[in-house]
């Protein structure tokens, strides 16, 4: 009789499943598959939801863009994951969750974290009447050369 191997505590399978369970995602067969591409290594990462689909299927897995787009928006709604959106319609998502600067390479269309401990916002404008601020998000557009 076979036995199915357990993971380990710090295999990416285990990582991927231990990131969902924290936010009370149930682990289902897409979510597992996400999870271990955005978390399995333990770094952060930058994606977009074409990326990751494209990671996907460079896997050998088949899941959806539809389901792909769909478990992003989840993440997010969980708290796992920020989106931070690009030219009012390119969407990355960001598995640092903290709140961070990000640099914006436009050659490459990449999202990199920049270093926080340079970043001074002297003063934000007031909300306007009947709304509060609810995050501010840095994008430092960057051009080689």
């Amino acid at each position: 009789m076979t036995q199915t191997p357990v993971p380990s505590p710090t295999s990416p399978a285990a990582r991927a499943s231990t990131w969902l369970k924290t936010a009370g995602l149930r682990p289902t067969r897409q979510r597992l598959i996400l999870a271990d591409l955005l978390v399995g290594d333990g770094q952060d990462r930058h994606v977009s939801a074409e990326s990751l689909f494209a990671e996907v299927l460079g896997r050998g897995e088949r899941v959806a863009l539809a389901t792909v787009y769909n478990t992003l928006r989840a993440f997010c709604e969980a708290g796992l994951l920020q989106e931070i959106t690009v030219d009012g319609s390119k969407s990355y998502f960001d598995t640092r969750t903290d709140d961070h600067p990000h640099f914006y390479w436009e050659d490459t269309a990449e999202l990199t974290d920049a270093p926080s401990g340079e970043l001074e916002i002297a003063r934000l404008p007031s909300a306007p009447e009947g709304a509060r601020i609810a995050k501010v998000d840095v994008v430092i557009r960057l051009r080689r050369g």
